[in-house]
């Protein structure tokens, strides 16, 4: 019986994610857990309210704080006003945060590049198919 489909691509985000954070580690970035580097993956570019992360992360309010408040101890994140919400507030990521992301797009890419190109686009037109939504409306085509 074949391996589920569902586990490979579960193992493989995974993979992913642990080169992902151990690359990020080797050059300098703080050591983050795959539940923090998941918080980036759901922001948007202008932040995102609490409720909305949590909502997205499919985590309870109280664990999603928990998350931003120790990326905002790393100044990877900001809890700013929000302009919208009179009292609100959006999770946004700081200089820092940016630098970082920028460098864990640098690091995907390579990621990428290794299962060479034609494989990484056989990949994603297959999954392009069972891509849902992205909770931040941002299409990545």
């Amino acid at each position: 019986m074949p391996v589920p489909l569902a586990l490979l691509l579960l193992r493989s985000s995974r993979w992913f994610d642990r080169q992902l954070l151990d690359r990020l580690q080797h050059e300098g970035w703080p050591a983050l857990s795959p539940a923090q580097s998941l918080v980036f993956a759901y922001l948007d570019p202008d932040g995102t309210p609490p409720a909305e992360l949590a909502r997205r992360l499919g985590h309870t309010r109280q664990a999603t704080s928990q998350l931003v408040a120790g990326l905002v101890r790393l100044d990877l994140l900001a809890l700013r006003p929000n302009p919208g919400r009179r009292g609100g507030l959006l999770v946004t990521m700081t200089d820092r945060g940016q630098a970082m992301s920028i460098d864990a797009g640098r690091i995907l890419q390579t990621l990428e590049a290794g299962l060479g190109r034609a494989s990484a686009d056989e990949l994603r037109r297959l999954l392009h198919d069972f891509e849902q939504p992205d909770p931040a409306g941002i299409r990545k085509d």
